[in-house]
């Protein structure tokens, strides 16, 4: 035995394989912070370099620790710094704190001495992983996190053995190599088994928590270019700066829609007055009336358009928005909000700001009338609509010769409204590649210089034209329709797909979409690329069902589990009483054949019976034969025949008033017996059986049978 002051090596592996944890633990915080894109590069290249820094001298065995009063002073320092970051140079809660906590994380990284350090390390890590949990909703974070518990696992049960090894009075000098080796298999079996636990415990209430709000997190959601371009003012080329991300925007998923059959365009918002560079929506937002069932009216069932309906669901990425993107026309919505608004122009927003846009359904008319039916529309619009949207900037003096010498030939405003759609898609080009110089008249530029651009460009030239022939127009900035996943039959839709179109009115059929820009190639994933597919059907039920979890999707979840546990009930008694009926019908079956031929069913009864029975005791008949064939050629099996004739001896001699006591021996039992006819060639058996019985011998074993026969007539006698 030996001492816990002079540590043994099972020790020292102990205390090396926690530091070891603890610095993985470190890391996966750090890295599950730095996968959210949410740190700057200063932080990224400072704190990254440290800890990749603490690693290699962990690798290298060295030892470099900061002395306690630099420490001290370092901290003060950047108590001064955090004030400064906060209020002037990041100008963020989050990103502030974020520094604090990796300033802490360096700092205690090269100056842990004691155990509070150890702890106060795992604590920083956890609140870089929390951190993460606020800046990010990918599911990127979901296989980050389930690293990061993996690691804290192995960190803390590391940690109580320390602790345990350290507090103890003695220590075993045992072969330290094997039990490192054991230590190490029994971590690898238990952390994954412990962080499964773990999982489905935290599910389980997740999922049962009652919900009360899905926007606590809002405040620290990041804004970006989606959102300024579906305000309500929108300069010139913002949709195209927004088509240069492929970021997703939203999945969609229509009922009943499982091949991708739909080509649709998602409406944000129309803007109705331009000033030659800007599209601006004057139009004030008015509250939308709920149903009876909850739902939002958009617009009035005896209003729409009489054809086919579509119903869908709409997932939206955490993009800062409050437009719901609705396909035309839209007729109601659902979701977990309080306030709905629109706008004359029939744009939806969500004026709930406790609960920003996830997770809608709604259901729209997209039925269109014929080309003959708009071309016999007339020219009798409603005072308003002419009011709001004939309105013109100064233009360029070829704009609207150019519309009429494109439309010329044509006598009803649908044609001509065809006519300018055709012009632009077959004399233009489509472009995101636009010159960084601002031009004075960039539709001017458009039309008559560079004859490329994109759909803003393309969606403005031909709402200014329609306005030059007095037909009502408007631009209408939403998204097109994306990629479609076939193993969720979700729509992809990304930020690539911004789209800007058409909208002119025609009276007793509204507003009617032409869409001026040309046509881009769908893509289709094939072979490895498929993979994207899977990784965002994950990505999708992660946005879904736990960032987006909330009252609605709990419902939605309850309701399915009763429908599932009453429909499992219902089968279940439904098969019980199939069984049921089954074996009655059998029994009356059975009954009438036995009273119709009672000596042919006996026999078969008792045939049963008799297999019954045989069955019963198959295992110690089989016994019984194997026994009597070892018993019958005892030189092949010495050992187990010499067993079987010394059991027969004694039962042979129990019966006739020789018992053998238990704890007597063989020569002890014969020495014991005063009948010497008995006793005499009982001797000469003993003496072969032990020969056979420990000696394997086979001449032995065989010579059993003839003294059995011996013994048996001497106690005749």
């Amino acid at each position: 035995m030996v001492t816990a002051d002079n540590p043994q090596p099972l020790q020292l592996a102990i205390e090396r394989y926690f530091e070891i944890a603890l610095y993985l633990l470190v890391l996966m915080g750090f890295a599950t912070l730095a996968s959210t894109g949410g740190l700057d590069l200063s932080a990224m290249v400072l704190a990254g370099g440290a800890i990749l820094f603490r690693g290699y001298c962990l690798v290298t065995r060295r030892t470099l620790l900061i002395p306690e009063r630099w420490t001290t002073i370092l901290t003060l320092v950047y108590v001064a710094f955090y004030l400064a970051d906060y209020l002037v140079i990041s100008r963020a809660f989050v990103s502030s704190a974020v520094h604090l906590v990796l300033f802490a994380l360096v700092m205690r990284l090269f100056s842990a001495r004691r155990d509070r350090d150890h702890y106060f390390l795992a604590v920083i890590a956890f609140l870089m992983v929390l951190a993460a949990a606020v800046l990010t909703v990918d599911s990127t974070f979901l296989l980050a996190f389930v690293g990061f518990m993996l690691t804290a696992v192995v960190t803390f049960i590391l940690m109580e053995m320390r602790r345990a090894s350290a507090s103890a009075a003695f220590q075993s000098a045992t072969d330290d190599a094997s039990a490192s080796r054991q230590m190490r298999v029994s971590l690898a079996k238990v952390t994954p088994a412990l962080v499964l636990l773990i999982a489905l415990g935290a599910a389980v209430i997740f999922f049962v928590l009652p919900r009360v709000s899905s926007g606590y997190l809002s405040a620290y959601t990041p804004t970006g270019e989606i959102a300024t371009g579906f305000s309500d003012r929108v300069q010139l080329g913002r949709i195209g700066e927004i088509q240069q991300s492929g970021a997703l925007v939203m999945h969609i998923q229509i009922d009943g829609d499982s091949h991708g059959a739909f080509d649709l365009k998602w409406r944000g918002v129309a803007l109705s007055l331009f000033d030659g560079t800007t599209w601006s929506n004057p139009y004030e937002h008015r509250m939308v009336a709920r149903s009876p069932s909850g739902r939002f009216l958009l617009s009035s069932e005896n209003g729409a358009r009489a054809g086919h309906r579509i119903q869908y669901r709409v997932l939206m990425e955490p993009i800062a928005n409050n437009v719901f993107f609705l396909a035309p026309e839209a007729l109601n919505l659902g979701g977990n909000y309080r306030l709905v608004s629109r706008d004359e122009a029939g744009a939806v927003f969500d004026s709930d700001f406790d609960r920003p846009v996830g997770t809608y359904d709604a259901e729209s008319s997209v039925a269109q009338p014929g080309a003959t039916e708009l071309r016999a529309a007339g020219q009798d619009y409603p005072p308003a609509v002419l009011l709001n949207y004939l309105q013109l900037p100064r233009l360029d003096s070829r704009v609207a010769p150019l519309a009429a010498q494109i439309t010329v030939a044509e006598r009803n405003n649908y044609d001509k409204a065809v006519a300018l759609e055709r012009y632009l898609r077959t004399h233009f080009g489509y472009t995101l590649q636009l010159g960084r110089s601002a031009h004075r008249d960039p539709l001017a530029y458009f039309l008559f210089e560079r004859k490329q651009g994109h759909c803003e460009y393309f969606a403005s030239a031909m709402a200014v034209m329609l306005r030059t022939l007095k037909i009502p127009s408007r631009v209408v900035n939403g998204f097109r329709t994306g990629e479609f996943n076939d193993v969720t039959s979700q729509y992809l839709v990304r930020a690539s797909n911004a789209h800007s179109w058409v909208e002119a009115y025609f009276p007793g059929y509204g507003w009617i979409s032409f869409d001026p820009t040309p046509a881009a190639p769908a893509e289709v994933r094939t072979g490895w690329n498929r993979w994207a597919l899977y990784a965002d059907a994950m990505a999708s039920f992660w946005r879904e069902w736990v960032v987006s979890y909330d009252v609605s999707h709990q419902y939605i979840l309850g309701h399915r589990a009763a429908q599932g546990g009453t429909e499992w009930i219902r089968r279940a008694r439904q098969w019980g009483r199939m069984q049921y009926d089954a074996w009655l019908e059998a029994a009356r079956r059975t009954g009438n054949a036995v009273s119709n031929a009672p000596w042919r069913w006996g026999g078969v009864a008792l045939g049963v019976a008799v297999l019954l029975v045989l069955g019963a005791y198959s295992a110690r008949l089989w016994r019984e034969i194997r026994r009597r064939r070892v018993a019958a050629r005892p030189e092949r099996s010495p050992r187990v025949a010499a067993t079987i004739w010394y059991e027969r001896v004694l039962r042979m001699l129990a019966k006739r008033g020789w018992q053998k006591l238990p704890a007597q021996t063989p020569a002890e039992f014969v020495a014991g017996l005063k009948d010497g006819r008995v006793r005499e060639p009982l001797a000469r058996f003993a003496e072969h059986y032990e020969r056979a019985r420990f000696g394997d011998s086979a001449e032995d074993a065989a010579r059993l049978p003839e003294d059995y026969e011996e013994v048996a007539e001497a106690s005749k006698r």
